[in-house]
C-alpha cells in the first residue's frame, strides 16, 4: 500500500523506557511474521516509522484504524483501508462486535456505585420468573458477566431479544463451566432496565448507559444495533478509535470516581473456570478459555503472559481495545470483514504477533 493510501498523524513519541528491549521485533521473528526488511536495520527508528511493522501487519489484515497511546498522549494514530466503503478515518465509526461487551463490566461497576445492584446479588432478585427455578435462583450477576453461570448461550453474531434471553432454559449447572455466547449479556441487558423501571426511570438501556458512562468518559457511539427496541449488550456498539481509546483511558484510570473501584477491578479479575476473563473483558494469561476451539486465544494467553498484563475488549474482525497498565498503554485496533469472521475467516490475525511488533515501537 502506498503512502498515499493512508491519512495519518504521528506524534514522537519520548525515549524507549529501561527494560523495553524484552520486546523488541528481530529480524528473525520479523521474516516468520512476513515482514519484509533492511538487512541492517538503523539504530535509531524515526518516529513515524516505529509503529510502521504494526501498521503493515494489521493492514494486510482487513485494518482500517490503529491509534496507539501513552501517558494520555497520542503516539500513534493511522487510517487506512481499500475502497470507499472500507477506509478508516478520524470521525468515522466502526462496529466494535463483541468489543461492545466490555461496556457491560463497566455499567455494572457504575450501577454498584449507585447502590442499584451488587455483583454477588442473585439475578433472581430481579427476575422474579427466576426464582422457582433451582438452577436459575443460584445464579449471580457477577456470575452471569464472567459467563460462568450456565445460562445459554444464544448464537454469536445474532442476539436474542432480552425477554428471549431470559425465558431460555440454562445450558449448564451455575459455576461448572464457561459458555461463551450473547444471551447472558441480554439477560444483563434486562436486568438493568427493570432496574430502571423499579427506580421510576425512563427504562431506555442504551439512554442510561451514554449518560451514566459513556458521555462522561468521552465516549459518542455513532451507531449501535437494537433488538426489540433495546440495545444489544453484548455487540453492535459502533464508535471511532478515537472514543474507544477514550473508553480505555477511563478504565485505566480506575473510572475517574464514575463507578465502584472495587467492581471495576474484579473486570480483571479471572475466575477459576476461565482465569483468562473476567467481567466482560478478556485478560491474555495462562489457562485462557477462548470463544471457540479456532480462536487461538488460549495460547496466546500463555504468550503474553511473560511479556506484560494484557486486558482486552475484543470482536469479530480482530477488533481489539488492549490495555497495559504497567506500560500506561492503549491500543486500538479496527478492522473491516466482521461478516467474513463470523463464517470462520479470522485473517491470519495474532495477538502476540501484532503485540511484539506494536510493543516494539513504545
Amino acid at each position: 500500500m502506498s503512502r498515499s493510501d493512508l491519512t495519518s498523524s504521528a506524534t514522537p513519541a519520548g525515549p524507549t523506557p529501561s527494560g523495553a528491549g524484552r520486546y523488541a521485533l528481530t529480524r528473525r521473528s520479523a521474516l516468520a511474521l512476513g515482514i519484509a526488511v533492511p538487512f541492517a536495520a538503523p539504530a535509531v527508528i524515526r518516529a513515524q516509522d516505529r509503529f510502521a511493522a504494526a501498521l503493515a501487519y494489521s493492514d494486510a489484515r482487513r485494518g482500517v484504524s490503529l491509534l496507539i497511546r501513552q501517558g494520555g498522549r497520542t503516539l500513534y494514530e493511522q487510517y487506512s483501508g481499500r475502497g470507499v466503503m472500507n477506509r478508516g478515518g478520524p470521525d468515522r465509526g466502526w462496529e466494535l462486535a463483541s468489543g461492545t461487551k466490555s461496556f457491560c463490566g463497566v455499567l455494572a461497576a457504575a450501577m454498584v456505585q449507585d447502590g442499584m445492584l451488587a455483583l454477588d446479588e442473585p439475578c433472581a432478585d430481579t427476575l422474579s420468573e427466576w426464582r422457582a427455578d433451582p438452577g436459575k435462583a443460584g445464579v449471580t450477576i457477577r456470575d452471569l458477566l464472567t459467563l460462568t453461570g450456565g445460562v445459554s448461550v444464544g448464537n454469536i453474531g445474532r442476539p436474542p431479544p432480552y425477554d428471549e434471553a431470559v425465558q431460555a432454559p440454562l445450558a449448564a449447572r451455575p459455576r461448572t463451566q464457561f459458555l461463551y455466547g450473547p444471551a447472558p449479556f441480554q439477560v444483563f441487558g434486562e436486568i438493568v432496565r427493570r432496574k430502571l423501571v423499579a427506580a421510576g426511570q425512563d427504562d431506555d438501556v442504551l439512554d442510561f448507559m451514554q449518560a451514566r458512562i459513556l458521555t462522561p468518559m468521552g465516549v459518542t457511539p455513532t451507531g449501535w444495533r437494537r433488538r426489540g427496541g433495546q440495545p444489544t449488550m453484548p455487540s453492535g456498539a459502533e464508535v471511532t478509535a478515537r472514543d474507544w481509546a477514550a473508553f480505555g483511558a477511563a478504565v485505566m484510570e480506575g473510572g475517574r470516581g464514575l463507578v465502584d473501584a472495587q467492581t471495576l477491578e474484579a473486570c480483571f479479575e479471572g475466575t477459576a473456570i476461565n482465569p483468562g476473563y473476567g467481567l466482560s473483558w478478556w485478560l491474555l494469561r495462562p489457562g485462557l478459555i477462548g470463544p471457540g476451539r479456532r480462536s487461538g486465544l488460549g495460547e496466546e494467553g500463555a504468550a503474553m503472559a511473560a511479556v506484560a498484563d494484557v486486558r482486552m475488549a475484543a470482536g469479530a474482525g480482530n477488533q481489539r481495545l488492549y490495555l497495559i497498565p504497567e506500560r500506561d498503554l492503549i491500543i486500538v485496533r479496527q478492522a473491516s470483514g466482521i461478516l467474513a469472521a463470523l463464517r470462520g475467516d479470522d485473517a491470519g490475525w495474532s495477538d502476540a504477533a501484532f503485540l511484539e511488533l506494536a510493543l516494539a515501537g513504545v
